[in-house]
């Protein structure tokens, strides 16, 4: 059996702790209570998939990300996870949607990091 070599995906932060619940909230990881100022951890509910691990930096994020993830919608729309998200601090970058229905949004996390919020599974079939 081959295992998944990605142990965590790493995510610089002033503030570790808010930015991983952020983000445990946007995936429905579950925050690591053993979190603390320096790193904080979410681990995946889901067997082989990596974790996301939020690291203590002191510089600001200057520059667009090089790897952003590129989300799902787990339920629902991705209008409605777009709000969600916004709910919970997140702010829109780039507004990709389309007359149509299709397309993708580009947000920023509370500290400035990019992600991809795609359709649904269920909207790219219908």
């Amino acid at each position: 059996m081959t295992t998944n070599p990605i142990r965590h995906i790493t995510v610089d932060a002033h503030d570790p702790i808010k930015v991983a619940k952020f983000w445990a909230e946007l995936t429905g990881y579950t925050f690591d209570d053993e979190s603390d100022s320096t790193e904080a951890f979410i681990a995946s509910p889901f067997e082989q998939s990596p974790g996301m691990l939020f690291i203590a930096v002191p510089e600001d994020k200057t520059v667009k990300n090089r790897v952003h993830l590129d989300i799902q919608p787990p339920t629902g729309t991705r209008d409605q996870f777009v709000e969600r998200m916004q709910a919970l601090g997140a702010s829109i970058h780039e507004d990709h949607r389309t007359p149509d229905g299709k397309g993708w949004v580009t947000m920023r996390d509370p500290e400035g990091n990019e992600f991809c919020v795609e359709r649904s599974t269920a909207e790219r079939a219908a």
